[in-house]
């Protein structure tokens, strides 16, 4: 998930272990830090060999650095605009010797302003809100990972505008965003595929994982559900623990 520019200096680091010890990725102590929603996006990217793939708003770089332990033959790219996050995000490609690399740059300038062909595949994480009254002013460390300056249309433009012709999209975002997505995205794309992520079985859906093939004119599909946590007192489920730590992946 992107950062906003000039919001802080990023002044501690720490590094942690991903993907079971797969991945290392070093990123802000303080401030947004890579989670769940990272894996899940990484996780949902299945692909045919030697293609390329962009992820708006990379930040650190903790979907780029899963998606290359886990599809070593992808070409990456990461977008980011503010310049202390796309510096981790470098170390993080050569301390993991990932096949990537990290562009400077903004979403809401468009995709034909980095003079780069289009991809297979474009992922992102895009900011949650984009109301600066709908919540609670974040601290300045989370603040572009929450708000999107330019609205959440400005990042569907860019991903329809980085793919190819039959190319895919993947995102994550929050659940009730999800009518907003499928509209954005139903400007140039189809082939609609739905993920629910309930945080637990008897709860509604928190996130939704959407997966769109420009020019797609398959109909829309949703897909069993994933859940998150259990009530027994384990911190996750089988299955989001495998997801977690690299062993199963969420193929649309």
């Amino acid at each position: 998930m992107s950062v906003a520019p000039g919001t802080e200096i990023i002044s501690e680091i720490v590094e942690n272990a991903l993907l079971g010890g797969r991945v290392r990725l070093r990123q802000p102590a303080r401030g947004y830090r890579a989670g769940m929603d990272a894996a899940l996006l990484a996780a949902a990217v299945d692909h045919a060999g030697g293609q390329r793939l962009i992820e708006a708003g990379c930040g650190a770089g903790a979907v780029l650095m899963q998606i290359a332990a886990r599809r070593p033959d992808l070409e990456l790219v990461g977008l980011e605009r503010d310049t202390a996050a796309a510096a981790l995000a470098r170390e993080n490609v050569t301390l993991n010797s990932a096949r990537a690399e990290i562009v400077e740059g903004d979403v809401a300038a468009g995709f034909r302003a980095l003079g780069l062909a289009p991809f297979d595949w474009a992922a992102s994480n895009p900011p949650f809100f984009d109301d600066p009254g709908s919540l609670r002013a974040p601290g300045p460390g989370k603040r572009g990972a929450w708000m999107a300056d330019d609205g959440l249309a400005a990042w569907t433009r860019f991903l329809l505008k980085a793919v190819r012709e039959g190319g895919r999209i993947v995102v994550i975002h929050r659940a009730d965003r999800l009518a907003d997505l499928l509209a954005l995205l139903g400007e140039t794309a189809g082939s609609f595929a739905i993920r629910p992520i309930h945080p637990f079985a008897d709860e509604p859906a928190k996130r939704v994982l959407v997966r769109a093939i420009k020019t797609g004119k398959a109909p829309l599909r949703i897909l069993p559900p994933l859940i998150l946590h259990d009530r027994e007192g384990g911190k996750h489920t089988p299955e989001a623990e495998a997801i977690l730590r690299g062993e199963a992946a969420l193929p649309f």
